[in-house]
């Protein structure tokens, strides 16, 4: 573990994260986040855009996908409600000697080593929580650790954005965070084109037979604004692979099935009966023909 030591007092440092993700498609959201965190000159700062949309539209991956462009550390952290203000900061630990250490949290690694520091559901924290971060957010760019008794300034290369989804379990947060957490990113599902990229991206081993179902499922689901996202659909189609693989092991080599039968099947298990009776109408429309 990495240590750093500021006015005498010793901090571990955390990890970067590494994920096997990719962002397909809607290269204008690149674009956008990009543009928030660049520098135009010594007088200039970076913003902390927030990205905003439902469950499973990717805005992690883009955070993620957008640090990488840029060539720098990604640094995850994962707000909660139970999320204290110094879980985002500096937390003391106990050593295997007996003595107290001090642990850099993510962002504060990320400050240190001039990465990207992502708050991921960024509205799921208090704004207790939230205020302990806010002189980092504005042009003082510093946080104070209360259990360590340090100030640490931020790096000139640091950046941050946090990820918000829209549903009913987050908290609102007050107007002085807001205005902090500018632009504001909106994150929509993507087009029937980038769906089924992101599908085939993530299910390279797949039949397309089965990505085009999915692909139908989705688009049916977001004509009918229903919240069912692409996350949703690769789950549904990687358990439905999984039946059908199954099956063909123990009946010596084929699935006795038609795919929309497992993907029915799969759609009632990761989601909910809703779900699968798409599926139910795309067999009755092939029934028909």
């Amino acid at each position: 573990m990495d240590k750093v030591v500021i006015d005498d007092i010793e901090l571990a440092l955390s990890r970067p994260v590494e994920m096997p993700v990719s962002w397909v498609g809607q290269e204008e959201l690149v674009t956008q986040l990009l543009a928030a965190w660049l520098v135009l000159g010594e007088d200039d700062l970076p913003l902390n855009p927030r990205l905003l949309g439902k469950p499973g539209v990717g805005k992690t991956t883009l955070a993620y996908h957008a640090g990488k462009l840029m060539n720098k550390p990604v640094y995850l952290f994962q707000a909660t409600m139970d999320t204290r203000p110094e879980d985002l900061i500096i937390t003391p630990v106990i050593s295997e000697k007996g003595k107290i250490q001090y642990v850099a949290s993510s962002i504060v690694t990320a400050m240190l080593e001039g990465g990207v520091a992502v708050i991921d559901e960024g509205n799921r924290m208090s704004e207790k929580s939230w205020a302990s971060l806010a002189p980092l957010m504005d042009n003082r760019r510093y946080v104070e650790s209360i259990v360590a008794g340090i100030k640490i300034k931020a790096h000139p290369d640091f950046r941050m954005c946090v990820t918000m989804n829209d549903d009913a379990s987050t908290f609102d947060l007050p107007d002085y965070i807001y205005s902090r957490l500018q632009p504001g990113i909106v994150l929509d599902f993507p087009d029937r084109d980038d769906e089924l990229l992101i599908l085939k991206k993530n299910l390279p081993f797949a039949d397309d037979e089965i990505l085009e179902y999915v692909v139908e499922f989705l688009q049916a689901a977001h004509a009918a604004n229903d919240r069912y996202s692409v996350r949703d659909g690769i789950n549904i189609a990687r358990y439905a692979l999984k039946r059908i693989s199954a099956d063909s092991t123990l009946k010596h080599g084929k699935a006795d099935l038609p795919p929309l039968d497992y993907l029915r099947e799969s759609a009632g298990m990761i989601l909910d009966p809703a779900a699968s009776e798409y599926f139910n109408e795309m067999m009755e429309i092939e029934d028909e023909e």
